[in-house]
C-alpha cells in the first residue's frame, strides 16, 4: 500500500502543471540534457576507441610487432637467426639491412630508409609487403617504394630511382656520398604517408653489396607474433648479451599515451554536460518541494513517513534521470550505427589511417558512461529529497 502510495505521488508530480509550466520546463531540460550528454559520450568514445585501434593496427603492421636489433655497433649474424628459428618455430622471423637514404628524381628529395630484406621471409612479417609483392620475384637492385612517393615523384613502374646514402666512399682527392640507382618492381600502400615516402624495400643480397656487408651479417631482424608482449619475455631469455628486442609498442609510447589522456580530457568534458543537466534535476525538484509544501505537510500528518516522501522526490529524480540515460544510449548507439554503416563522413587517407569514421565501443567504456550518468543522477536527487522529508508540518499548515 505505502509503495503505490509512493508509485502514485511520482506519476502525479510528472504531470504538466498549468500553474507552475516552469517546473515541467526545468525537469525537461534536465532529461533532454542528459540524453545529449549520453549520446555525445558513446559516440565520442567510439570514435577515440576506433582511431587508437586503427593507429595500432597500422603502426604494428609498419613497426613489426618485435624487432632484434644490436646493442652496441655491430651486426645480427646468421647463426643467431638460426638459433632463433630452431626454438620459436611459431614465430615468423624476417632479417633486413637498414640504410639512411635520400631519394632522389629531377629537383624533388625526400628523406627516408631503404631496407634490404628477403622478400620471402618478409611477406611473412609484413601483410604490406605481401599484398604488394603479389607474384613478383624481385631481382637485385629492383626495388618497392611507396605510394605516396610514387605519386609525388610521377613514377612509374622501371623507372631508375636515385637513391643518395649517408654513407661516403673515397672518390680522387674527396669523399664523395654514396649513389645507386634502383629500378621501381613494386608499389606499396600502407594507409599512412609518413611511412609511404619514407621506406622503400629491395633485397638483401643488393642493399649487402651495395653498402659491403657480409652476406650473413644483418642490422637486425623482424618478428612477427600474435602475442608479442608475451613472447618478448620467451625471447629474452635466450639471447646474447650484445643484441636486444624491443617491441612496437616501446617506440611509440609518448604517442598512445598522449592519446589515452586525450580520452580521459574529452570523458570528462563531455561528462560535465550530463553535470550541467544534473543542476536542472536539483532546481526542478526544488521547485517542486516549495510548491507541493502544503501537499507534503498533509501527507506527513495523515501518516505517511519521512522516508516515503524522501522515496517520491528520489525516484521523481531517478526517473527524469533513467529516461535520458535510455534516450541517450539509444540515441548514441544509433548513431555509432549508422556513421559506421554509411559513409557520411570521409577522411582524408593523408592524414588518418582510414577515410571512414572507425568507430569501437568498448563493453567497459559503455558501462562506465551509464553508471557514470546513473551516479550523477542519484546524487543530484538526493539533497531535494532530504529537504522535501525535512518539511515542517506545524509551520507549513499554519501558513496554509
Amino acid at each position: 500500500m505505502k509503495n503505490s502510495i509512493v508509485v502514485y505521488l511520482v506519476r502525479r508530480f510528472l504531470r504538466f502543471d498549468k500553474e507552475q509550466p516552469f517546473i515541467f520546463l526545468s525537469a525537461l531540460l534536465a532529461f533532454l540534457g542528459i540524453t545529449l550528454g549520453v549520446m555525445v559520450l558513446l559516440i565520442a568514445m567510439a570514435l577515440m576507441n576506433g582511431f587508437d585501434k586503427e593507429f595500432k593496427k597500422k603502426l604494428t603492421v609498419m613497426n613489426y610487432p618485435l624487432t632484434i636489433v644490436p646493442k652496441f655497433y655491430g651486426a645480427v649474424n646468421e647463426n643467431l637467426l638460426i638459433d632463433l628459428e630452431n626454438k620459436f618455430p611459431h614465430l615468423k622471423f624476417s632479417p633486413y639491412v637498414q640504410a639512411s637514404v635520400m631519394t632522389r628524381m629531377g629537383r624533388k628529395i625526400e628523406g627516408g630508409y631503404l631496407f634490404g630484406v628477403n622478400f620471402d621471409d618478409e611477406v611473412n612479417v609484413n601483410s604490406v609487403i605481401q599484398k604488394a609483392r603479389k607474384n613478383h620475384h624481385f631481382q637485385k637492385f629492383e626495388v618497392m617504394v611507396g605510394k605516396s612517393l610514387k605519386d609525388e615523384f610521377s613514377l612509374a613502374f622501371d623507372d631508375k630511382l636515385m637513391y643518395i646514402f649517408t654513407q661516403v666512399e673515397p672518390g680522387g682527392l674527396s669523399m664523395a656520398p654514396k649513389v645507386k640507382r634502383l629500378k621501381i618492381k613494386s608499389i606499396f600502400d600502407s594507409g599512412l604517408t609518413a611511412y609511404d615516402k619514407a621506406y622503400s624495400y629491395t633485397t638483401l643480397q643488393s642493399l649487402q653489396l651495395i653498402l659491403h656487408i657480409p652476406y650473413n651479417q644483418y642490422n637486425g631482424i623482424h618478428i612477427y607474433s600474435e602475442h608479442p608482449k608475451q613472447d618478448i619475455a620467451k625471447i629474452k631469455k635466450d639471447l646474447p648479451f650484445n643484441v636486444s628486442i624491443r617491441g612496437w609498442w616501446e617506440d611509440n609510447l609518448n604517442f598512445f599515451a598522449a592519446l589515452e589522456m586525450e580520452k580521459a580530457s574529452l570523458f570528462i568534458v563531455l561528462m560535465l554536460i550530463i553535470l550541467t543537466a544534473s543542476i536542472n534535476i536539483i532546481s526542478s525538484l526544488l521547485m517542486t518541494v516549495m510548491n507541493r509544501r502544503g501537499e507534503i505537510a498533509l501527507l506527513l500528518s495523515l501518516g505517511a513517513t519521512k522516508i516515503e516522501i524522501k522515496k517520491v522526490f528520489l525516484y521523481l529524480g531517478v526517473v527524469i534521470g533513467i529516461g535520458g540515460i535510455v534516450a541517450g544510449v539509444f540515441l548514441g548507439l544509433s548513431g555509432i550505427w549508422i556513421f559506421s554503416t554509411f559513409d557520411i563522413v570521409s577522411l582524408p587517407k593523408d592524414v588518418y589511417p582510414t577515410t571512414t569514421l572507425p568507430l569501437d565501443l568498448s563493453l567497459q567504456d559503455f558501462l562506465f558512461i551509464v553508471s557514470g550518468a546513473f551516479a550523477i543522477v542519484v546524487l543530484s536527487s538526493y539533497y531535494p529529497a532530504k529537504k522535501a522529508s525535512e518539511v515542517d508540518i506545524l509551520t507549513v499548515l499554519r501558513n496554509e
